[in-house]
């Protein structure tokens, strides 16, 4: 490569080809083929005959209809007899050829527009009643400012993560953008549908809700980042002893991270000024937000929410009650009077009772043993039948004895 560029400088400044031939100490048939050649020279194999070969015309038309076919479903439908290795790497280099592009805009983000929302599964598992576990984070980012605010939940089950959004709205970011950004969790809806209770939420902030395609990141790309960056940053060399810690930790640090410089942007604590004066303020009326039931107490005088069952004060049983649990209490009432307060559990399957409800139990049942007072019979069961004939309203003469 290097003496074909050479000698077409030299010829380009006037040097023969003999002389070039004499000084570089090549043949004079080389010198007048590098001058001839437009391209520089290279190595090009011949095709020849492979044992991919008589299939590859049949494995070209199944790429055509089906770009994404296996190759382990190409080998079976062609009858490929050899090494599957073989096959598979002569296929990778035909899908190209055959693959649909799918290009990615450049986004756009304006001022108060869009929050985009993710969950983060942070490695370590947190210490729990009953166990270790790894929790979700909920991650809520403002795509024009980058301001991140974040929030480890008990469960990714719906009442869980709109209790999330509405704590991370109303407590970090203090407004409500036009739209909340998702992909397609379960817990916030699927094919187009949200999921129970995400309208109603929706409504009451004012806002809607935009889902992303399947398998298409770029469209939240922020959250992304915002993700590996807690994972690089915020993680490495943490410990936490519970849950209640985490939050501590991550909301004691969030500051200091929104406070970094942004390359191109600037800070995100500055940016989210001219941000929230775009957003829409806080509803006067919070949101129904978190796990609600409501029926009747059983003989058994526990509830259960999110697989968690928790002690109700016995002498309400057979009443109905209404509970209701956010990220952090379980709460019963009974016509108006609390019957019952738990602090939300975020292990599994686990039995929560309150001492005092064990204690009312046992006195409620030993009363229901306890035999009662004997009836007392009235002495005298008999009665004048004159008064059965006045009720049917039948009267008798005096002389005949015949009914009159």
């Amino acid at each position: 490569m290097e003496d074909w560029a050479l000698i077409r400088r030299l010829a380009a400044e006037g040097v023969g080809q003999r002389q070039i031939a004499r000084d570089l100490g090549i043949a004079r048939a080389t010198v007048a083929r590098a001058v001839a050649s437009s391209s520089p020279p290279k190595y090009e194999r011949p095709a020849v005959q492979t044992a991919f070969t008589p299939f590859e015309a049949r494995v070209r038309a199944l790429l055509a209809e089906h770009p994404e076919l296996p190759a382990t479903v190409l080998a079976e439908r062609v009858g490929w007899p050899g090494s599957i290795t073989w096959f598979r790497d002569n296929v990778r280099l035909l899908r190209a050829a055959y693959r649909r592009p799918d290009p990615a805009d450049r986004l756009e983000h304006v001022a108060g527009d869009a929050v985009q929302c993710d969950l983060w599964f942070p490695a370590p598992r947190i210490p729990v009643p009953g166990g270790e576990q790894v929790f979700p984070v909920l991650v809520m980012v403002t795509a024009f400012s980058r301001f991140i605010t974040a929030v480890m939940l008990p469960t990714r089950q719906t009442p869980d993560l709109l209790a999330g959004m509405w704590l991370l709205l109303s407590q970090q970011l203090g407004s409500v953008p036009r739209r909340l950004v998702w992909d397609n969790e379960a817990g916030i809806g699927r094919g187009g549908k949200p999921a129970e209770g995400v309208t109603e939420f929706l409504g009451t902030l004012a806002t809607r809700l935009t889902q992303t395609r399947p398998y298409d990141p770029e469209s939240k790309g922020v959250v992304e980042r915002a993700n590996q960056f807690l994972e690089t940053s915020f993680l490495p060399g943490r410990t936490f002893t519970n849950p209640e810690d985490f939050n501590a930790q991550i909301a004691d640090w969030l500051p200091r991270a929104n406070r970094r410089e942004v390359r191109a942007l600037g800070r995100p604590v500055d940016r989210l000024v001219a941000d929230r004066a775009a957003m829409l303020p806080l509803p006067p009326i919070a949101p129904q937000v978190g796990h609600v039931w409501s029926g009747r107490l059983g003989r058994d005088y526990y509830v259960r929410i999110a697989s968690n069952d928790y002690s109700v004060d016995p002498s309400v049983i057979g009443q109905p009650i209404e509970v209701r649990a956010d990220l952090s209490w379980v709460r019963a009432h009974a016509g108006g009077r609390l019957v019952a307060e738990h602090a939300r559990c975020w292990g599994t399957w686990a039995t929560i009772t309150d001492p005092a409800h064990r204690a009312q139990a046992a006195v409620l049942r030993e009363r229901f043993r306890r035999p009662g007072p004997a009836l007392t019979q009235p002495s005298d069961l008999h009665r004048d039948l004159a008064d059965y004939d006045r009720a049917f309203g039948i009267s008798l003469t005096a002389s005949d004895g015949q009914v009159a």
